[in-house]
């Protein structure tokens, strides 16, 4: 269900997928670029955070399922500007830098741009959160070929290509496969710096063993996906091309 609030159209739709996250939510809103629009997609909160984001002039998208997947693709489908960026909504990363991160994506340079991580101090990355993402790098580089860092949550992107895509993983393997799938397609990927900091409140995934285990099968599955085979010229594929 999809609550709606009147809003005058936005240049660009911020996705902040969101599971209890009141102690973040504030800042986080506070700082979203003026004239954008703020996209909250309450996952099954229990501590009012979709009261908050309400309150705060956002729009409220509710997504039952749970998963990360699945409140960022409940988002990028509430979306109604051209160009949408997602933000993780824990304070870790600032809102008001969005604009460095959406500026390839507005002026036609890139079509997907992924903020990397650097941290501003030991405690908002935890060093096997670091070395697992490192790693990850690594095999992105193996399966499509993209000299990435880092697998951004903070990234922006067009809204109808993103849809295009045809994403499916509604859990942690949702920005890698959106990544992945954006490679196979040609796409321009690009990556541009910006400040991590410690997180408001527990991770969901990187603070839990369970939550990161979930998070590597889930990537996994998404690596082993196998690459659409190149079209044949005389076939439909190859006629668009």
């Amino acid at each position: 269900m999809i609550e709606t609030s009147p809003c005058a159209p936005a240049p660009v739709d911020v996705v902040l997928p969101c599971l209890d996250e009141a102690e973040a939510l504030p800042w986080v809103l506070d700082r979203i670029p003026a004239g954008w629009r703020a996209i909250v997609v309450d996952n099954g909160s229990t501590d009012g955070s979709a009261d908050i984001a309400r309150a705060r002039g956002a729009h409220v998208v509710h997504e039952p399922r749970r998963g990360f997947g699945a409140a960022c693709h409940a988002g990028l489908t509430a979306a109604t500007a051209d160009v949408v960026c997602f933000c993780d909504c824990d304070a870790s990363l600032d809102p008001a830098l969005l604009p460095a991160v959406a500026g390839p994506v507005l002026d036609g340079s890139a079509d997907l741009v992924l903020g990397r991580r650097r941290p501003v101090t030991r405690r908002a990355w935890p060093p096997h959160a670091r070395l697992a993402n490192l790693e990850l790098a690594r095999l992105i580089r193996r399966r499509t070929g993209l000299r990435l860092h880092d697998l951004g949550p903070m990234r922006a992107a067009r809204r109808e290509p993103l849809l295009a895509l045809d994403l499916t993983d509604r859990r942690s393997g949702y920005p890698l496969q959106t990544v992945v799938r954006a490679a196979d397609a040609g796409w321009r990927v690009t990556e541009t710096d910006v400040p991590y900091r410690p997180r408001a409140g527990r991770s969901k995934v990187t603070g839990t063993w369970r939550g990161t285990w979930q998070a590597v099968r889930d990537m996994r599955a998404v690596l082993a996906e196998r690459p659409p085979a190149p079209a044949v010229p005389g076939t439909a594929a190859g006629a668009r091309r």
